[in-house]
């Protein structure tokens, strides 16, 4: 879905599906993250349909945006989890999720979390290494119970991404090399309390090129097929998630492009295995925005312009953390996106650090201070990597349902900010 389908221009308005974004500002405060339902919906169909002759386990990935409200929502389309920490599977579990659609991934799982991941009954662990393979034996002996598990394979692969954010090579922290998993598998009897079930392969996030997915799933079917566990059987082949969207347009393909590679591969098995995906950023990035206001415009002797926000790094860090790329447009206008012979300016917040920058050199009309401005694709990695640096409280999130809109967490106050403190 592009980013216009949902946040699109009226008469020269910004709107999220019926609603202003200039009344949800008046309303609510800046900056705000704003949701789309519609967006979030057709998003998860989307991805649903394409690999529908696989019957998939989609297993939203929380990490991407974990707000109560979204989760109940992709809860109540049928999604599982992917979760990557013990307060993550405490968000799924308030929303009321099927612990049997929660899968629990990461390198660094501590023995608290694996045993109330266990008691609530998940559908599996990826493992990362032989330690945690030994904790999770541990664990689970000790509850008197199976631990049901897959083994995160890294399949040396380059997506073609940020590096930040690339996960499928063989120097990065993720996953095991084919041989060292070739022979835990051999040596599965000696963790009696855990049982064998899939294999995993993550590459990535952000990635708009098919063929590394399919490459990545081509090895995990091999590998399958070829190392069954003593005394079992491998039912799930996880293929993560990392689908791209656009930051701007054309920039992925759709997902039916990744379906149109990879359903063959996994018709053309030797045995059937249950497919289980783990997206995230494909069902949210471009179902937000994050509305900020001009604080100020600032300009050099040397012509240079600033447009200072009221957002800063610290409510949307993909910037300066990636060099990540949002489009940035003023909410009123009657050219959106239209960038001929426009001056360029540095967007930046008001963190005291100089990588507190949206974006560099970037054209962009003429702003005065109090207008509206939208920063686009903000659903993914926006709040949830949010802080109190600066001790600036957070913004507030909105989802917008047609003509309405609800505030799903309110803005951090003063006082929100120290309450767990003392003197």
């Amino acid at each position: 879905m592009d980013m216009t389908d949902t946040f699109a221009y009226r008469g020269g308005h910004l709107a999220c599906e019926a609603c202003r974004a200039e009344d949800i500002a008046r309303a609510v405060g800046t900056p705000c993250y704003v949701y789309s339902r519609a967006a979030i919906e057709a998003n998860a169909r989307a991805l649903a349909d394409a690999f529908a002759p696989a019957k998939p386990l989609l297993c939203y990935s929380i990490k991407a945006n974990g707000n109560l409200a979204i989760l109940k929502l992709l809860k109540d389309l049928g999604l599982g989890f992917d979760i990557v920490s013990g307060g993550e599977l405490d968000r799924a579990l308030r929303v009321g999720a099927d612990p049997a659609k929660v899968v629990f991934a990461g390198v660094g799982k501590t023995r608290a979390e694996v045993r109330q991941a266990l008691q609530a009954g998940i559908l599996m662990f990826n493992v990362e290494s032989e330690p945690e393979l030994a904790a999770i034996q541990a664990v689970a002996a000790g509850l008197g119970t199976q631990a049901r598990v897959a083994l995160r394979l890294n399949p040396d692969i380059d997506p073609k991404t940020h590096r930040h954010i690339t996960t499928g090579k063989r120097e990065t922290k993720f996953g095991i090399d084919f041989e060292s998993a070739r022979a835990l598998v051999a040596r599965m009897p000696q963790w009696p309390a855990v049982r064998l079930v899939g294999y995993h392969a993550h590459i990535g996030s952000q990635v708009t090129d098919p063929r590394p997915h399919a490459a990545s799933l081509a090895k995990l079917i091999a590998f399958a097929g070829e190392c069954v566990p003593p005394g079992g059987a491998i039912e799930y082949v996880n293929i993560g998630g990392g689908f791209g969207i656009d930051y701007v347009p054309g920039q992925a393909p759709p997902p039916s492009a990744f379906a149109e590679l990879l359903l063959p591969l996994l018709a053309q098995a030797a045995r059937p295995f249950r497919l289980l995906m783990e997206p995230g950023r494909f069902i949210v990035g471009n179902a937000g925005v994050l509305l900020t206001r001009v604080a100020y415009v600032k300009r050099n002797s040397d012509g240079r312009r600033f447009v200072i926000l009221d957002a800063a790094m610290n409510d949307l860090l993909r910037p300066a953390l990636y060099d990540a790329h949002h489009r940035i447009w003023p909410a009123a206008s009657d050219s959106p996106f239209e960038s001929d012979g426009l001056a360029p300016a540095d967007v930046v917040g008001p963190v005291c650090e100089s990588g507190d920058t949206f974006a560099k050199e970037r054209p962009l009309p003429e702003v005065a201070e109090g207008d509206l401005v939208a920063i686009f694709g903000a659903g993914a990695y926006g709040f949830a990597m949010s802080s109190n640096y600066n001790a600036r409280p957070r913004p507030c999130e909105v989802l917008v349902d047609g003509s309405h809109h609800r505030v799903v967490r309110r803005r951090e106050s003063f006082d929100d900010l120290v309450r767990l403190e003392t003197l």
